[in-house]
């Protein structure tokens, strides 16, 4: 029997430094959609955008990160349990070194207005404001939310980073377009 909770929308991070990262996160969204609960305009995907890792191993590659947002009724443990089996199907291993390079790392962020935390569950993700290769595609797909236990929208917190990459704003790819978007 599947357990559920009242629908909800769910944010989810995409990223990955590894390999063909542009496939891997089309690929992954293809499958998040699996999630979603609702009608098809409701399934939201940022632009794709090219960060430099944080707290990786220093020679790790570049990320590709974006993001999606989608309608569940799923509980949030058994939404984190999907995004792990999507992950192992990317390749990633089950132990692994902490931040080492990955193909794909989908990450929950939210589920509604939802407070976690669990051994290995915290929601709202207990770093989103501090991360801009989280919160930029966010700002994409729900600029205006403003998270459980915070005070500011995705757009606030976002213009609030001290470093903030100058000349990253501008997504390098789309999910819909299969070459990069003009500069």
């Amino acid at each position: 029997m599947r357990r559920t909770s009242p629908r909800m929308r769910v944010g989810i991070a995409l990223g990955s430094n590894l390999g063909d990262r542009l496939r891997w996160l089309r690929e992954a969204a293809d499958r998040l959609k699996a999630l979603h609960e609702g009608a098809d305009a409701e399934f939201l995907c940022s632009g794709i955008y090219e960060t430099l890792p944080v707290d990786c191993p220093g020679d790790s590659p570049a990320f590709l990160n974006a993001a999606v947002e989608c309608t569940s009724s799923l509980l949030p443990t058994d939404i984190l349990s999907r995004l792990q089996s999507i992950e192992r199907d990317f390749g990633r291993p089950e132990t692994r070194t902490f931040h080492a390079p990955r193909t794909l790392d989908l990450d929950l962020l939210y589920c509604g207005d939802l407070r976690i935390s669990l051994p290995t569950l915290e929601l709202p993700h207990p770093r989103i404001a501090e991360r801009f290769f989280v919160l930029r595609p966010l700002r994409d797909i729900c600029a205006d939310l403003v998270l459980p236990g915070q005070t500011q929208s995705i757009r606030e917190l976002l213009d609030a980073l001290p470093d903030a990459p100058p000349g990253k704003s501008a997504p390098l790819f789309h999910f819909q377009h299969p070459t990069p978007i003009p500069a």
